[in-house]
């Protein structure tokens, strides 16, 4: 049991502190998550490449992915003594002539170094296949290894098939049919995968089917990760969910109490007009 813990330290991100996904291998010989990558350069002022795309692999590098690029002639030495003299030519926002290209350093959570990423930044790192299977293959095991039980069968105990958020409960087949009877409110519940931590379903994001965990103030709509590390919301106010819920329901708070506290006033008001109208009728 402690080697597994051991090993499940090993395989978790140290940014958001679960396992890998996607993980990409820095310079530094460390391993970051994709989306956790972006996100880090998007705070620190770098513009990212869309976290959704596929990151570099050995399998796809540039001379591979275009056959018309893996045919390109290589320049003869005197052409390469011209571009490295003339800096390897120009990009919108740099200088002709500019002999040190901007490049992007990473802050590497792992051993607190900045690390070099060149110019292509994230375009620069491989992805971490091997890192990848070996969660897979650990997810798997953990899985078989701790079976869940369903929580309604009488001795001898079934093994789990579905669980349910709303019932907090794993079920097998028969149980969940027994449970959640046709033509009932509880009919209506989503099965989903059965789990002892059952947590409570949370909005998803429509475009990403990832669940939302900021708020953008700018687009006051709900953004999951993904959303947010885009270009789309690089100048926006972006604040957590709980924050920003926080902040609506205090003045939603305040407002009510200020709508309850001169409902006399008003009250009283309508009265008199009432009156009024009566006298002048009469």
């Amino acid at each position: 049991q402690t080697s597994m813990k051991n090993m499940e330290r090993e395989l978790v991100c140290p940014v958001c502190k679960e396992m890998y996904k996607q993980p990409l291998a820095l310079p530094c010989a460390h391993n970051v998550c994709h989306v956790c990558a972006s996100e880090v350069l998007l705070q620190h002022g770098h513009l990212c490449c869309d976290p959704t795309s596929e990151p570099t692999s050995p399998a796809a590098t540039p001379s591979t992915r275009s056959p018309r690029l893996g045919r390109r002639a290589v320049p003869k030495p005197d052409r390469l003594d011209r571009l490295l003299k003339s800096g390897f030519g120009t990009y919108p926002g740099r200088k002709r002539g500019a002999v040190h290209p901007q490049t992007v350093s990473f802050p590497c959570p792992a051993c607190q170094r900045d690390v070099d990423l060149g110019e292509r930044g994230l375009g620069s790192l491989f992805r971490n296949l091997t890192l990848e299977r070996v969660v897979e293959r650990y997810r798997q095991t953990i899985n078989i290894s701790a079976a869940i039980m369903c929580q309604f069968c009488k001795p001898p105990q079934l093994e789990a098939t579905k669980g349910c958020t709303e019932c907090k409960s794993s079920f097998c087949n028969e149980c969940f049919k027994l449970y959640h009877p046709w033509g009932t409110q509880k009919a209506q519940h989503e099965p989903t995968p059965p789990t002892l931590t059952f947590r409570p379903k949370g909005l998803m994001c429509p475009e990403h089917k990832e669940e939302v965990t900021h708020y953008c103030k700018t687009c006051q709509r709900l953004v999951c990760q993904l959303c947010r590390v885009r270009r789309t919301h690089t100048s926006h106010k972006i604040t957590p969910v709980l924050s920003a819920y926080q902040a609506l329901r205090e003045k939603l708070t305040k407002s009510l109490a200020y709508i309850l506290s001169s409902q006399d006033t008003v009250q009283t008001q309508i009265a008199e007009l009432e009156e009024t109208v009566k006298h002048t009728e009469v």
